[in-house]
């Protein structure tokens, strides 16, 4: 504990934790909480701004939501989700309650009905940052360091790099400070600053992004998703209610007018809503495993049912032509960024929901089956490198081991979508397009680039939105299967 913390707080009135045995109940004293401590710094917050700097520091408790179980008997084991391993206390702290209200109320349901007893809702020990606090609040912002006559954090919480990590999900976290064990796979520091990590890349807020989502390298793939998302507002068959672009621009009819932003953002971001957040989100993260690492790190947060990456690759056999699929079932890691948080010992397996979707998808849209479909589609192994020119340099030892890997294809994303997929538990896949072949003398050029992607492109987003359709209609269980659960997982999806 360091001196600040020893210094005496202005905090809202104190209250106890309270039993529920109704999730919906509970998550609505989870809202109430959260409200009250934003709120209560918020007012503090414009009192200072306004020159009526409070004599003392400010602070106010995430709140948290906690379960004690006592039994060793066991829980529905066809279930990876909604109940803990064996007996003790577990606790979460939760924020913005009203953005993952049926995500709770969902996994309190299950945790109350699986084990029989109460869960317990009331205030953490985790202060809640005033940066977070204000970013659901677009009329208030938080002055950069030295604006103000006065440091920031000598009144208020700033975010805590010790509860905004990846160490639950890493599987490297320790007990919480009162020995309980964790139930819920992030912090509410750590969804916090994705939340406002999401706002600054995407240009939209995260209410808007729906649980499936669609992972694209090129903004060809951007504009045939807005041209099926009109479409799809035409037809009220299709269940889909609203397109929203970034700057949070939406419609809901085929002809509404979307405003181009002056400057768009480094991961541009477009919704296609559903009743219920069951519609489809594309993100175009543009090119490299950097930006499919920060996506995913910040998309994980909102617990998708499923993320697919559908851009394009290098060919790598002679037998592949340009405009074929490339199916993968098995990942080469050369991408580098997450070698710290998921050893590249770790292998990510290919999910056979997602394989049968996507491969199911792929015969509809092009009208071909069984062995014709061969014809267009390899599954194999993607291999993914952080190098755009690896083409470039001395080919025996990156040709080498792409032969000796048996990889089909190249690209420099989907085994990065694919490992933080594994790493945070969100069903994944990939299906790739064949735009060139660079070991075989067919590069990407303009003019060669310009007849592919007419005629590929389109039918290849198709596919990809129907592959989420097909497993929009999967129970949630077979989905969030347990293959990607380890020993010892949180309660919580």
């Amino acid at each position: 504990m360091n001196a600040q913390d020893q210094m005496p707080f202005l905090m809202p009135p104190a209250v106890s934790a309270e039993a529920f045995t109704d999730a919906e109940a509970a998550v609505a004293r989870l809202e109430a909480l959260y409200a009250q401590a934003t709120h209560f710094l918020l007012d503090r917050f414009r009192e200072t701004v306004a020159g009526r700097r409070p004599a003392t520091r400010v602070r106010a408790f995430y709140p948290e939501v906690r379960i004690t179980t006592t039994s060793h008997a066991k829980a529905d084991s066809r279930l990876a989700f909604g109940h803990v391993a064996v007996p003790g206390t577990y606790a979460a702290t939760i924020t913005r309650p009203d953005l993952f209200r049926n995500y709770l109320i969902q996994q309190l349901g299950l945790l109350i009905r699986n084990h029989g007893v109460p869960v317990f809702v009331g205030p953490s020990a985790t202060p809640v940052p005033l940066h977070f606090a204000v970013a659901s609040n677009p009329d208030v912002s938080v002055p950069q360091e030295g604006v103000l006559d006065f440091p920031l954090r000598d009144l208020f919480d700033v975010p805590d790099l010790s509860t905004t990590n990846d160490d639950i999900v890493n599987g490297t976290a320790k007990a919480n400070p009162d020995g309980s064990g964790h139930l819920a796979p992030f912090t509410a520091q750590r969804v916090d600053y994705s939340l406002a990590r999401l706002a600054h890349y995407t240009a939209t807020d995260a209410v808007h992004f729906q649980n499936h989502v669609l992972f694209t390298n090129y903004q060809f793939y951007v504009d045939e998703f807005e041209s099926f998302a009109r479409a799809a507002l035409a037809d009220p068959a299709s269940g889909y209610t609203a397109f929203v672009a970034p700057g949070n621009h939406e419609i809901t009819t085929a002809d509404g007018d979307l405003p181009l932003l002056p400057k768009m953002p480094q991961m541009p971001s477009y919704h296609l809503k559903r009743r219920g957040g069951q519609g489809i989100t594309l993100v175009n993260i543009g090119i490299g495993p950097s930006n499919a690492k920060t996506a995913t790190d910040h998309i994980a947060v909102l617990r998708p049912h499923a993320w697919l990456m559908v851009g394009h690759c290098a060919g790598l056999r002679n037998s592949q032509s340009l405009g074929d699929f490339v199916l993968a079932h098995a990942y080469l890691r050369e991408d580098k960024v997450l070698d710290d948080d998921l050893p590249v010992w770790v292998p990510i397996p290919a999910l056979a929901e997602i394989q049968i979707a996507l491969q199911e998808a792929l015969a509809e849209v092009t009208k071909l089956d069984g062995f014709e479909l061969k014809r267009i589609m390899r599954t194999g192994t993607v291999a993914t490198v952080d190098n755009r020119n690896w083409e470039l340099r001395d080919q025996t030892g990156p040709v080498q081991r792409l032969s000796q890997s048996r990889a089909v294809a190249l690209d420099m994303e989907s085994a990065t979508i694919a490992a933080n997929g594994f790493r945070f538990r969100v069903p994944y896949g990939t299906l790739l397009c064949v735009s060139d072949k660079p070991l075989h003398g067919e590069l990407k050029l303009p003019g060669m680039a310009s007849d592919f992607y007419r005629a590929q492109v389109g039918r290849h987003l198709l596919i990809g939105v129907r592959a989420m359709e097909l497993l929009r209609e999967m129970p949630l269980e077979r989905i969030h299967s347990r293959k990607l659960r380890s020993f010892e997982e949180t309660a919580f999806l």
